[in-house]
């Protein structure tokens, strides 16, 4: 695949992870306000307790889904796939959409198992898409063979970069 596919989906993948941090952040606090208002009990625990974790979870995880939107973001700038920590963090998303997926067939329906497995899908697809540029094994960083050490070898002039 060549860059001009690889940006689009890094790119609707970092508006979808995004929207989601939004949207799971504003569900979680709505649902906080309503067990605030009802002072709604689930065997015996503290409304006000239910109320703060439920708040508090919506903002983890909407910050979550917002990091994991920003590696998406970076990728889409870059041009490159990500690398380690973001990379783990895209895995992480992909595992976490595989699950909820498989519990909103149960408890939504198929609509939100739909989307999960279409987001689950883009972030695959981000994660398996790979640069088509990168260097080979033996190259130095400029470009040119390597010489002892991993170092440019000496009087080789560093190759000069493609323009595709």
């Amino acid at each position: 695949m060549g860059p001009v596919v690889r940006r689009p989906v890094a790119g609707i993948v970092a508006v979808v992870l995004f929207v989601e941090a939004f949207g799971v952040a504003a569900l979680n606090w709505f649902l906080g306000v309503v067990v605030d208002h009802q002072k709604m009990s689930l065997a015996g625990l503290d409304p006000d307790m239910m109320s703060t974790s439920s708040k508090a979870g919506g903002i983890a995880f909407g910050l979550y889904f917002a990091v994991c939107g920003v590696v998406a973001l970076l990728v889409a700038v870059r041009g490159r796939r990500p690398a380690g920590l973001g990379r783990i963090l895209l895995i992480s998303a992909a595992v976490v959409h595989g699950l909820l997926g498989a519990f909103a067939w149960g408890l939504v329906g198929p609509s939100a198992f739909l989307y999960m497995v279409v987001v689950l899908g883009l972030i695959v697809l981000l994660l398996m898409t790979h640069d088509g540029e990168e260097a080979p094994v033996g190259a130095a960083p400029g470009g040119g063979p390597r010489g002892e050490g991993g170092r440019a070898a000496p009087g080789v002039p560093p190759a000069e970069p493609s323009a595709s």
